[in-house]
């Protein structure tokens, strides 16, 4: 699937107005397009949130805490203009799509991303959200970090999906979905998807993991990371990397001062005053290149 922009506003509606959930969350992400139940609108949405609200886990790494209670991530990452991490972004996402009328639910996976092969399986700790458009399932996912899919995916085709950044494959084995991103000209595993819907108690005890745990990597690294259609920018402690869409890298090492300017200047999130400490001692960590 090629990433395309709207094409076909005639089969959309302006957004409904009586809605002051929908109407704060099409605010947020700057979307003021078509809306309806489509696919040219939610590539849209995706594309639109992305850019707009940046992957974060500073209340983990910080507090070691997250609350993913709707009203919790209203008043956070829409009316505070924070971002999150999965289930905060995802969760939001979801109600957002359901708001408009898109037939939308959500998924759990383990990560694979960044881990070696033949590594023991990691928990079902990441969200993400089947989205069915005339009766075809769309993978959706606005809460992966630096790798999260820009565009929705196809859950019905192995073939390689073109975005605008990277191209990924779906890959069905038995109950799950393997999504896997080209890079170095190999498909590198990205989550592994479980095909049975969870209950809310399953998405509880995975937040509570990925906040409170003390192998989860959000309570140990300053991670951020936001996607638009020109970059993908990723802070990983002290280390800032911009991949731009046209192939070219850049990276660079940051001090303490440089780490609040680009929290504010590239993720639109200023830095608060009590995350100094963490933001002083991911400067002062030993990043892999």
């Amino acid at each position: 699937m090629l990433y395309r922009p709207l094409t076909n506003e005639s089969d959309a509606v302006p957004a409904p107005a009586t809605d002051p959930f929908l109407r704060r969350y099409l605010a947020r992400i700057d979307y003021a397009g078509p809306i309806a139940p489509t696919l040219d609108v939610l590539q849209a949405l995706q594309a639109a949130h992305l850019a707009a609200i940046p992957f974060e886990a500073f209340d983990a790494l910080v507090d070691g805490a997250v609350d993913i209670d709707p009203d919790a991530v209203d008043a956070k990452l829409i009316d505070c203009g924070r971002g999150g991490y999965c289930f905060e972004q995802n969760g939001l996402f979801l109600r957002a799509l359901r708001a408009i009328g898109f037939d939308a639910e959500g998924l759990l996976g383990r990560v694979r991303w960044m881990q070696p092969s033949g590594a023991p399986p990691a928990p079902r700790s990441h969200m993400v959200l089947r989205v069915r458009i005339s009766g075809r399932p769309w993978l959706a996912d606005v809460g992966f970090g630096s790798a999260v899919p820009p565009s929705p995916l196809a859950m019905d085709s192995e073939a390689p999906q073109p975005t605008p950044h990277e191209s990924y494959r779906i890959v069905r084995r038995g109950d799950q979905w393997s999504v896997r991103l080209a890079a170095g000209g190999d498909w590198l595993p990205v989550y592994v998807i479980d095909e049975a819907v969870p209950p809310a108690i399953d998405y509880t005890v995975a937040n509570w993991y990925t906040s409170t745990h003390p192998d989860s990597h959000f309570r140990h690294q300053l991670i951020v990371a936001r996607t638009t259609a020109e970059a993908r920018y990723a802070l990983r402690d002290n280390r800032l990397t911009i991949r731009r869409a046209n192939g070219a890298t850049e990276r660079r090492f940051l001090a303490a001062d440089a780490i609040e300017v680009a929290l504010g200047e590239l993720f639109g999130l200023p830095a608060r005053p009590h995350w100094r400490g963490a933001i002083e001692r991911a400067a002062a960590a030993e990043v892999e290149i």
